[in-house]
């Protein structure tokens, strides 16, 4: 487990008033119907260099949450703020927080370097600064070498590979994944876990893991929240 003590779930912002405080979600509640809550009144603090697991079942309203932490789904009620600014007015592409889903999303017509780039070009990074990241990004995530190959010919894995390396390249301030190993096979899944938790690590990044798996919460996370009828208990 990491030093991070962390904040309990339902204690509020008050408690991660401190200049150290990362991800704050107080009273965050999201509604696509007024009378039908999705996520109701979540209270939870991610420490800068935290990686929190929010665990659940299918329908349980941890995806939502997180999309609403990315900007994606709007608050009914509630605030997420990011060192004590309150992010309601800020758009998801000016957060600075990276964003992996369950099927990567890559875009299938560049390759894999192209993909991992991607942010570092709308950042206006200069080419040899891109190049030399990108090299970086694949040795972390184990693909040195894969740089030119188009991603239609990687496998599930490695895809995933190439997409937290895309999510990592620009350093978010705060890494948002979203069931990211689930399509995967258990043998693939179980291994990618421990990768993922080294690279967490290794690169500092603070971060979100959305997983219906206990196991994988248990590898990844430093401490694991859990999630029931759109409602977040430690």
């Amino acid at each position: 487990m990491s030093a991070h003590s962390g904040v309990e779930a339902g204690a509020g912002a008050g408690a991660w008033a401190g200049a150290g405080a990362g991800l704050v979600v107080d009273g965050a509640s999201v509604a696509y119907r007024r009378d039908e809550p999705i996520v109701r009144d979540a209270n939870f603090a991610v420490g800068r260099g935290e990686v929190v697991a929010l665990l659940g079942p299918s329908g349980c309203g941890k995806s939502t949450l997180l999309r609403a932490i990315a900007g994606l789904e709007p608050l009914s009620s509630g605030t997420v703020r990011w060192a004590g600014e309150d992010l309601a007015g800020v758009p998801p592409h000016k957060r600075e927080f990276g964003l992996v889903f369950q099927d990567g999303q890559l875009f299938s017509h560049r390759s894999v370097s192209e993909n991992i780039a991607y942010g570092l070009r709308v950042k206006r990074w200069a080419r040899a600064q891109r190049d030399a990241r990108v090299e970086e990004l694949l040795a972390l995530v184990g693909l040195p070498g894969f740089g030119s190959r188009a991603v239609t010919e990687l496998s599930g894995g490695q895809r995933q590979r190439v997409a937290l390396a895309r999510a990592l390249a620009p350093s978010p301030r705060l890494l948002l994944l979203d069931e990211p190993l689930s399509a995967l096979d258990r043998e693939l899944r179980e291994r990618l876990a421990l990768d993922l938790a080294s690279l967490l690590r290794e690169t500092g990044t603070t971060a979100i893991l959305v997983t219906h798996d206990e196991g994988e919460a248990a590898t990844i996370a430093d401490r694991v929240l859990r999630m029931r009828e759109g409602r977040v208990a430690e």
